[in-house]
């Protein structure tokens, strides 16, 4: 049986890392990052764009979720309003495929430190801190599994998803 696991939270939190580290960890599997789909020159968000990155996404992930060589689709994105992933998950079969959703939270002074520290890498933009912490109280009401990342690596938050999620599933 396929499992579908998305992992979505803030700007910064750690959702790349800890998909690349579940990845390690679940084979034969995919991993999507979100973000790859809007990698534009410009940027810009408008309904055609938007419309765009979600039929990119959706058909991508109905293919990875077809490929009988892949048990494990791990999807991550920022997905800050709970009708992001319905939209996504109403346009996929999903018949026989277990489904995962994780938060990735931290506390703001731990947010702040590592947007920071990838503005200072040049890995983000200096609105990203703003725009990060906008979307942090948008979390709390998702039907989500919450997970605090403060103080954890990558490796053992993906270590708890492995032997406590999968598990429950």
């Amino acid at each position: 049986m396929k499992t579908l696991i998305f992992i979505n939270g803030p700007m910064g939190v750690g959702k790349s890392v800890v998909c690349k580290a579940l990845l390690e960890r679940l084979t034969p599997g995919v991993y999507l990052d979100g973000d790859w789909c809007w990698n534009m020159n410009p940027f810009q968000v408008t309904d055609e764009t938007r419309a765009m990155v979600l039929d990119n996404i959706t058909a991508m992930l109905s293919r990875f979720l077809a490929c009988a060589e892949l048990d494990y689709v791990i999807f991550g994105w920022v997905m800050h309003q709970p009708e992001i992933a319905e939209s996504i998950l109403n346009r996929l079969e999903l018949h026989g495929v277990k489904k995962m959703h994780y938060t990735l939270l931290c506390s703001e002074q731990t947010l702040s430190q590592r947007i920071e520290r990838d503005v200072q890498a040049g890995v983000r933009y200096a609105d990203a801190l703003e725009r990060s912490m906008t979307y942090l109280p948008l979390y709390a009401s998702q039907n989500t599994v919450k997970l605090m990342t403060d103080g954890l690596s990558p490796q053992e938050i993906a270590e708890w998803i492995i032997e406590h999620g999968l598990k429950e599933c």
